[in-house]
């Protein structure tokens, strides 16, 4: 193994995560070498429609692993909130970057105030839920990489838009002096599972998860496990107003969760050791279930 071909979707924050990625592992491992495969996945050819109309989070991966499994490229690089639960066969998460910020970010026009009824873009029908719980404002469908929602923002086809901090930061987009940025609380707007966490999707091979296990963030591992689980337990997928967010100090987790049924927003929150995080997110989502039978029909 002396040369690793590193896939990624084509966008601008994709490259940059994927440098990030490649840069800690050379500094690991001088030895390695490593090229960059930029691929067009369909959620990335398809602008027009919400991703909860065509094929789901794994409409951002599969061209990715097709790749990974023919041999094309060894790795793939992508946004841990973007996953599927499930990969094929002899591939898997082999490695999971330290975490970034993990909050949610209502970003605005320099110096202009909302008024009732602003107009929010976002796609994520999570932070759909708790925008309309919590302010008043109206959420409006949005797709698009970064820098597309920023323009939209600025051309005034939207008053606000909600983006998670994590990227803006990579992109050095929150130092942009024509918006305004709010960060929310990831314990009151809770996050998607696995924001802000840069996930590498390999084919599981001794010394490919040797490598990538002696980059990969303990802490980040834990949370990302953590928040998968009480989405696998609720059998959700991108359509599910689901937010679920661990929270580590030292060797404990809290987990927040927020689930959205019936027009309602379900809070739930669970603390415990970070050594039973399986056992905690299985707490969090019997709490969810349960809370859901209560709701009138």
């Amino acid at each position: 193994m002396k040369k690793l071909k590193v896939g990624t979707r084509k966008s601008k924050l994709a490259l940059v995560q994927t440098e990030t990625v490649i840069a800690e592992l050379k500094s690991l491992r001088t030895d390695l070498e490593f090229e960059i495969v930029p691929l067009s996945t369909l959620g990335d050819r398809i602008q027009s429609v919400a991703l909860t109309h065509f094929g789901g989070k794994g409409a951002f991966v599969s061209e990715l692993e097709e790749a990974m499994l023919k041999g094309d490229i060894d790795l793939a690089v992508h946004s841990a909130k973007d996953l599927p639960l499930s990969f094929p066969k002899g591939l898997d998460i082999i490695g999971v970057s330290k975490r970034e910020d993990p909050r949610d970010v209502l970003v605005t026009r320099t110096g202009e105030e909302l008024k009732e009824k602003a107009v929010i873009g976002t796609g994520s029908p999570r932070r759909k839920l708790q925008l309309e719980a919590d302010y008043p404002y109206a959420a409006k469908e949005l797709r698009g990489n970064v820098n597309t929602r920023l323009g939209k923002l600025s051309a005034g086809e939207y008053d606000g838009l909600l983006l998670a901090a994590a990227g803006l930061k990579r992109l050095q987009a929150d130092q942009l002096t024509e918006y305004d940025f709010k960060y929310l609380a990831p314990e009151s707007f809770i996050p998607a599972a696995g924001q802000g966490i840069i996930a590498v999707e390999g084919r599981t091979e001794q010394a490919l998860c040797d490598l990538l296990g002696s980059w990969s963030d303990k802490e980040a591992r834990e949370a990302f496990e953590a928040e998968r689980e009480v989405i696998k337990l609720l059998g959700a997928d991108c359509t599910t107003p689901l937010g679920v967010y661990a929270d580590i100090k030292k060797e404990n987790m809290t987990i927040h969760a927020i689930f959205g049924y019936g027009g309602n927003a379900i809070v739930v929150k669970r603390a415990g050791l970070s050594k039973d995080r399986i056992i905690l997110a299985g707490e969090v989502a019997d709490e969810l279930k349960r809370a859901v039978l209560k709701q009138p029909e």
